[in-house]
């Protein structure tokens, strides 16, 4: 992906020709993840639990440790300096923060009380309603930072929007993601340990932003761009490893329950997918109406709807714990992330001639 604004040596996250072999199968590796957890933490719940006991400040060690191999090489790819560059699709950003800021972790919210509480509420253990909705109002609260740079790859999306995008987001989510997700936990009646999400917070959003743009500008001095992408390239198949073995611990500590309640992967599911649809829809119908180009319409509409399940895994494990409905509901968002995304960038370049033509 090319450079942009002051750091011009620098380079944007690369721009792959296709999805990653691992990244395309992704759904297939988590399956055979949540499989895996789940025998095993039904077979060898003992190691699990001692696991699982490894806990300071409430917080899991072992699940630290894998999230900040997960989430850091990812942030590695974030050039902040490309916030200087908003101005220049000001009408696509602003139609994006809207979308993940104002309706999507509200909409989330809305569904999860819907279908979580309500519709399917007799299928579900009672005694985790709460910790669900906790988990997917988490899922819905913090808009994916990596994975959008396939996507928007993959519909030929403007690269330096969505550069510059990602990095706003990131910029944003350092301040507002506690008191969003608070704000939205105290609507839905569930009680706020704030200061484990304020923990969560710095342990998993602004250390690992302050290590990344550290270790970035270190190569960067050092090595100029071909060393990050060499960096970025040994530390890919870190993050995809520590990710799906983090699925296979989590699922572990969910084994028994999963197995005691087959459909509530199934369940949690649906408004997941309903949410993705609804906020991809809705940011592009309203770039269609501010004129954007499709360039920059396909991306914006593909980080509305995406998000950074990372965190929420993180912030889920930090504030209900690894055996929570909440940890297992933001895992479900692992499961369907891949396919779902992928619908959505067929549908947004199946849709490119019929939005140019009525944005003229």
């Amino acid at each position: 992906m090319s450079t942009v604004g002051a750091e011009a040596a620098s380079p944007a996250p690369s721009k792959p020709g296709k999805i990653g072999f691992f990244e395309h199968y992704l759904t297939l590796w988590v399956l055979l993840c949540i499989v895996a957890g789940t025998l095993l933490g039904h077979l060898l719940p003992r190691i699990f639990e001692a696991i699982g006991s490894m806990q300071v400040a409430q917080v899991n060690l072992p699940v630290a440790v894998l999230i900040w191999l997960m989430i850091i090489p990812m942030l590695l790819k974030i050039d902040f300096g490309a916030m200087g560059n908003v101005r220049r699709q000001w009408k696509g950003i602003g139609v994006t923060l809207f979308i993940n800021w104002a309706v999507k972790p509200f909409s989330m919210a809305l569904l999860g009380w819907i279908f979580i509480r309500h519709v399917f509420a007799a299928y579900l253990p009672t005694i985790q309603l709460d910790s669900y909705v906790a988990g997917l109002i988490l899922l819905a609260a913090a808009p994916c930072t990596a994975m959008v740079f396939v996507w928007s790859n993959l519909c030929n999306g403007e690269p330096n929007f969505t550069l510059s995008q990602v990095a706003v987001n990131d910029a944003i989510m350092v301040v507002a993601f506690a008191p969003l997700v608070g704000l939205l936990l105290g609507i839905s009646a569930i009680v706020v340990p704030w200061n484990t999400l304020i923990l969560s917070v710095v342990l998993f959003i602004v250390v690992p932003v302050l290590i990344s743009v550290a270790l970035r500008h270190m190569v960067l001095s050092r090595g100029g761009p071909k060393a990050l992408q060499h960096l970025l390239g040994r530390l890919g198949p870190i993050s995809l490893t520590a990710l799906l073995l983090t699925l296979v611990v989590l699922f572990g500590f969910q084994g028994q329950q999963i197995l005691a309640q087959p459909l509530v992967i199934a369940i949690l599911a649906v408004p997941i997918l309903i949410q993705v649809y609804f906020n991809a829809g809705l940011a592009y119908v309203l770039n269609w109406m501010f004129r954007v180009p499709h360039c920059v319409a396909a991306p914006s509409a593909l980080i509305g709807a995406s998000n950074f399940f990372e965190l929420a895994v993180a912030t889920a494990v930090g504030l209900f714990g690894v055996h929570s409905g909440a940890a297992l509901a933001t895992v479900v968002g692992v499961l369907i992330e891949v396919p779902v995304m992928l619908s959505v960038v067929r549908i947004v370049t199946a849709n490119k001639g019929w939005y140019e033509t009525r944005a003229a």
